[in-house]
């Protein structure tokens, strides 16, 4: 059995954050292409993929006990920061 974990948007579409699949000897092409079947994730293709917490390319081959994570790219807007005014603590932002 392979664990698979789902992060962000994923994890909302499939409606929970693993699950576990028969997947040795399958690469991870394959594993995502069962999951785009089985769950219709819309941001799958886009997502990084970790095999056993190491980055992993669609042409790596799964075993038994593995774990694989896909998580998808993370948007968000540049905030401007702004320094606190300075205090008793001199040039820090404390």
């Amino acid at each position: 059995m392979i664990e698979v974990l789902f992060f962000a948007e994923l994890q909302e579409e499939i409606g929970n954050n693993k699950i576990w699949m028969e997947a040795a000897g399958m690469t991870i092409a394959d594993l995502k292409k069962r999951c785009l079947d089985r769950y219709k994730l819309t941001q799958l293709d886009h997502a990084m993929i970790a095999l056993n917490e190491e980055y992993a390319t669609d042409d790596m081959l799964l075993a038994n006990g593995d774990t694989v994570a896909f998580i998808p790219p993370v948007s968000g807007g540049l905030n401007k920061i702004t320094p606190k005014k300075r205090g008793c603590f001199g040039n820090s932002l404390f």
